[in-house]
């Protein structure tokens, strides 16, 4: 599956269906709802256990006061960084598996097949587990005298129990699933090849849930960035697993017809052999920061009644954004059908939506997410703590941090984004005018950006406080507001214009929603720093649209003296943005913007170690 598909921090968005694997996956945030809804009382939890601590604790197994905290800036940034190493090898790991399977419907079987077991996983259990256990888990660390083993403990043999036996159910029910999900144009051979690969890729899916629970134990234990590099050692097995695969098919181009069992299986189980490697290389590192897992079977009594409850309101969250992406697919492949019969049309339709929305998603898949995985947990203590306040700081604190990079970064792909596409996408069958446009499909993907990143940490806050029916009511009202508004926009322009629409349509559910989420938060985390925030934002705004000046007159001027291929385009947009960041960077120290100043600092100072200080 892809770099993007999974996303340990969080449950599922409204995005474009998931292609591969990495790490929990940025699947979730979605699209929707304007209703002025007031958190409900949760229900009171269970009566909690306080077994005798365990003679083998050492002090990692015990609640880690929030003195300790280490800081957000160095933590992001070692994080951030292993979201780009994880990135780049998966960009050869793609390069890799489409030169084994090619794009063919032998190459389709393949990534049908491949690509289940991710939606599977986060349709039910993924959003619940990233967004429930690491409050649940610092509670514990707080409460009981063990530290939360015990109860960490009962929750990932669960988790894993469950897993296992949904994974038993699913590859009993593979021709089923490839009915659902395969095309009836597929031949037998098509869909006895899918099967058999499905066979060997439905694994995963326990593999997906012990990596996102051993990612958690490892978050709420302040140890943020082994989670962000064990995609990679995932891209390098798929990789050796690809190389291995074109060694022993000697066809260059391999059908259906001519590939053999043993193929197949070489290259799902290899698939899946990456998947289990991301989870297994997490274990001695749990045990470094202190933590051995020991299965345990006694569940009764044990307060997971509660994460029953709150798991429920995860999956209508996940199934709300199901519901949309159906609706939003339907119109773009639908778009793409109209285009078509006018030849001075270029071609756009999911593909294109899909494309771009992958570029919408990389400064947060980056930025915010590494953000973030580090604030849930401090504010899961903050909210032990009972210090409500301290979670409204670190909302504004957040909010801020994640900003002073979106918010250049949504100016500078907005501008450039076309020539980005241009140099990304023009090979093949698809034409540079159709590349171009992706661009400009992401250009109304950018206006929602900024809202998105804020939308992204209101829900932690939300999640700190166990509260996912209120973010799954939220986002009912979201996803309303999109299908309404991306419904209305592309009933009325021309069909050039209707995949725009659709982006646009998701831009303004987020700048809808936003206001109305921070007022619901603040009736529970107390008067949160509103006017700083906006203060905050207005002067980075001020200071993107200066760099974004530059960033014009630069692509304008070299544009104009260099010729339009992509090694020309490439070149212009490097040159841009370069000097764009230094006016973005210079005007943010004049204006005294002191988290651009937190975040190059790290750069400097930070990133040679890869080291986060506790």
């Amino acid at each position: 599956m892809s770099d993007d598909s999974l996303d340990t921090t969080v449950p599922i968005p409204l995005e474009p269906k998931p292609q591969d694997n990495e790490s929990t996956t940025d699947l979730t945030e979605s699209v929707v709802s304007a209703q002025n809804l007031e958190p409900e009382p949760e229900p009171e939890p269970e009566p909690q256990e306080h077994p005798d601590p365990d003679p083998e604790l050492s002090e990692s197994d015990l609640p880690v006061p929030a003195s300790d905290e280490p800081n957000l800036a160095q933590s992001s940034a070692a994080m951030a960084v292993g979201t780009i190493a994880s990135r780049l090898t998966g960009m050869v790991r793609d390069i890799a598996i489409v030169a084994a399977i090619g794009f063919g419907v032998f190459g389709d079987t393949y990534s049908v097949a491949n690509t289940v077991p991710n939606i599977i996983y986060i349709l039910i259990a993924g959003g619940a587990l990233n967004a429930i256990f690491i409050p649940q888990l610092v509670r514990h660390m707080s409460d009981d005298s063990d530290g939360g083993k015990i109860y960490a403990d009962r929750l990932l043999t669960l988790v894993a129990v469950f897993l296992l036996g949904v994974t038993v159910l699913v590859v009993a029910l593979a021709p089923l699933i490839i009915g659902i999900y395969g095309p009836s144009a597929w031949s037998s051979d098509d869909v006895n090849t899918a099967i058999l690969f499905a066979r060997f890729c439905l694994p995963q899916i326990i593999f997906y849930g012990l990596f996102a629970m051993f990612s958690q134990v490892l978050n709420a234990r302040k140890q943020f960035t082994a989670p962000m590099y064990a995609p990679i050692v995932n891209n390098v097995v798929v990789i050796i697993t690809a190389l291995l695969f074109l060694g022993v098919v000697q066809s260059a181009n391999p059908t259906t017809a001519s590939i053999t069992s043993g193929q197949i299986a070489l290259l799902g189980l290899g698939t899946t052999l990456g998947i289990a490697a991301q989870a297994g290389v997490l274990i001695p590192v749990m045990r470094r920061a202190g933590y051995r897992w020991s299965p345990r079977f006694d569940f009764a009594g044990a307060g997971l009644g509660k994460v029953r409850y709150l798991a429920g309101w995860t999956f209508l969250f996940v199934l709300t954004n199901q519901i949309s992406y159906v609706v939003i697919t339907r119109l773009a492949s639908k778009a793409n059908v109209l285009a078509s019969a006018d030849p001075a049309i270029s071609s756009a339709g999911f593909t294109s939506y899909s494309r771009a929305y992958l570029l919408f998603m990389l400064p947060h898949s980056i930025i915010t997410v590494s953000i973030v995985t580090f604030l849930l947990p401090q504010m899961s203590r903050a909210v032990a703590a009972g210090r409500k306040s301290d979670v409204a700081r670190d909302i504004g604190d957040g909010t801020l941090m994640a900003s002073a990079v979106i918010v250049p970064a949504a100016v500078a792909l907005f501008l450039g984004g076309p020539y980005l596409a241009q140099v990304l996408f023009s090979f093949g069958a698809a034409s540079a005018d159709e590349a171009r446009f992706v661009g400009v499909i992401l250009q109304a993907f950018m206006l929602g950006l900024i809202p998105f990143t804020v939308f992204y940490v209101l829900l932690r806050g939300f999640y700190s406080f166990e509260n996912t029916k209120t973010p799954a009511l939220i986002n009912i009202g979201m996803n309303v507001i999109n299908i309404v508004a991306a419904v209305t926009l592309y009933s009325v322009v021309d069909v050039r214009w209707k995949v725009p629409a659709l982006a646009l349509g998701y831009s303004l559910s987020y700048l809808i929603t936003v206001p109305i989420t921070w007022r619901i938060l603040s009736r529970t985390t107390g008067p949160l720093p509103t006017f700083g925030v906006i203060r905050g934002l207005v002067r980075m705004l001020i200071a993107a649209v200066l760099a974004g000046i530059a960033i014009w007159v630069v692509l304008s001027l070299v544009t104009q003296g260099l010729g339009s291929s992509r090694i020309d385009l490439l070149l212009a947009l490097l040159f841009a943005y370069a000097i764009g960041a230094g006016a973005y960077i210079a005007a943010a120290r004049i204006m005294h913007i002191e988290q651009i100043n937190d975040v190059t600092n790290v750069v400097r100072d930070r990133l040679p170690t890869l080291r986060v200080k506790k």
